[in-house]
């Protein structure tokens, strides 16, 4: 079975930092790209990172440039998203999620696996 497992959610204050992870499970992801999405009570869900197979490529939406990196660790079959300077707005569920191919997109319908989400909350 395979899974993609999200952790590393929480509060914290406007300014603050917070770090979430993504764990697979079932199959390797060593050859697929991989993103980091979010959903913001009341809104759709939106693209907030990408990154290549190699982690050589990165791509961030414009609201996170800057704040937000992408990671990962093909060994652990992990991805990351350390996020610092972190605002009201960045308050979602953020999923992580495999794409199909190894290099991503920004489009959700292109990610074949993904998790169950972690809540980031961030206190003005």
């Amino acid at each position: 079975q395979v899974r993609l497992v999200e952790s590393g959610g929480g509060l914290v204050q406007a300014g603050g930092s917070l770090r979430v992870s993504c764990t697979a499970s079932g199959r390797t992801f060593s050859r697929n790209a991989m993103a980091w999405f979010r959903q913001a009570p009341g809104k759709e869900r939106e693209f907030v990172a990408a990154i290549s197979w190699t982690g050589d490529n990165t791509g961030y939406t414009d609201s996170v440039k800057g704040r937000f990196t992408i990671s990962r660790d093909n060994a652990k079959n992990t991805v990351n998203l350390q996020m610092n300077s972190l605002k009201p707005e960045d308050t979602a569920v953020y999923y992580c999620a495999a794409h199909a191919r190894p290099f991503g997109s920004r489009r959700s319908i292109d990610y074949d696996y993904w998790g169950q989400g972690t809540q980031v909350t961030v206190s003005s």
